[in-house]
């Protein structure tokens, strides 16, 4: 144990964290340090303090910290410590780590962010790809997920139609809204056109799109698809197209459906350490990264978002796209987010 290795003696010290821990095991330590017996910790939360580190390594630093204040830091630690049930937790944490998986937010015509982001995964991430297990996103942000996992090799030509796309868009008069523009089949012709034949079998169980039950403001995901028909029709019930254009729910498997990002905008899987993206600013992996004043942050369909004026200029430019060199901006952006998350994991090639 790395962190209980720095353990020593003293009767107090003033201990300041920037990795949050869990308010149980602060309480315990802050009891933990006033024991003139005891010991506390001093240079492993220093190290933590000045530099950044791995989510391993975050989580195995918490459980070492969690297993100093319970008692096992008065203990001798020798180098038969390896052996102890305790690092059967790091090995089991590690290999939790390990299964990764790629989710991508609900973001409407901000998915060009999304597109610079997978651009820059598939040149520069394809190690981290190898080892994804899943896909899972929700509106704009399953089709992108889509489009990486089953065809990633054409994402500069999804990118070219969400241009022409957002270009069409804005020439009408009231957007997307404009009577007699039917938008929901300009969107499943740029879906027909980008996946491949066998989409469906390579997404199968490896997929999972979000979408919202109509019937009772549930939220699923879907991953199972009997045919190509059936991927498409769940991309376009997950779309905010039909409730943004006030078009009918999407029907699947005797189900209406319609946007995923509802009522989760961005989906965690159960299993494994889930990579998240996202166009808005927050607590998340690969995203804009907003300084203001005060770090405040509200929980919206199911992701952890700055509150700041910025963040409220994307939700109107997600809802009505913005201009052709925005647009460009919004890509690299993205581009450039994705390729600072491979180099602080090590992903980088």
């Amino acid at each position: 144990m790395w962190a209980t290795r720095c353990i020593y003696r003293s009767r107090r010290q003033s201990i300041h964290f920037r990795t949050g821990l869990h308010s149980t095991v602060l309480h315990k330590m802050q009891k933990f340090v006033n024991d003139p017996k005891s010991c506390c910790i001093l240079q492993a939360l220093r190290a933590v303090s000045t530099y950044s580190i791995s989510p391993v390594q975050n989580a195995c630093w918490r459980m070492d910290i969690a297993a100093a204040v319970n008692g096992l830091g008065n203990k001798a630690i020798d180098d038969n410590a390896s052996q102890t049930p305790h690092d059967g937790k790091h090995q089991e944490m590690e290999a939790k780590m390990k299964h990764l998986n790629l989710s991508f937010a609900a973001c409407g015509f901000l998915g060009i962010y999304h597109l610079g982001a997978a651009s820059a995964l598939y040149r520069h991430g394809k190690k981290l790809l190898k080892v994804v297990k899943a896909f899972a996103g929700a509106s704009s942000g399953s089709l992108i997920a889509t489009v990486l996992l089953t065809v990633p090799e054409n994402i500069e030509e999804c990118t070219k139609i969400i241009y022409e796309f957002a270009e069409d868009t804005r020439k009408l008069y009231f957007g997307a809204l404009t009577p007699g523009y039917d938008l929901m089949a300009k969107l499943r012709g740029c879906i027909d056109s980008i996946l491949p034949p066998n989409a469906h079998e390579i997404a199968e169980n490896r997929l999972f799109v979000s979408v919202t039950s109509a019937k009772n403001g549930k939220n699923h995901l879907l991953s199972n698809f009997a045919s190509r028909e059936d991927l498409v029709k769940v991309l376009l019930a997950s779309s905010f197209i039909p409730l943004y254009a006030g078009i009918s729910p999407v029907e699947y498997k005797g189900q209406k459906w319609i946007d995923g990002g509802l009522t989760n905008g961005l989906p965690i899987l159960s299993v494994g350490r889930t990579i998240t993206v996202s166009p808005f600013s927050g607590r998340l992996d690969i995203c804009p990264q907003d300084k203001g004043r005060m770090d405040v942050y509200a929980k919206v369909a199911k992701q952890d978002l700055l509150l700041s004026t910025t963040n409220l200029v994307r939700l109107h430019q997600a809802l009505f796209p913005p201009g052709q060199e925005k647009m460009k901006s919004l890509y690299q952006e993205g581009y450039d987010n994705a390729i600072h998350f491979l180099l602080k994991e090590n992903w980088f090639e």
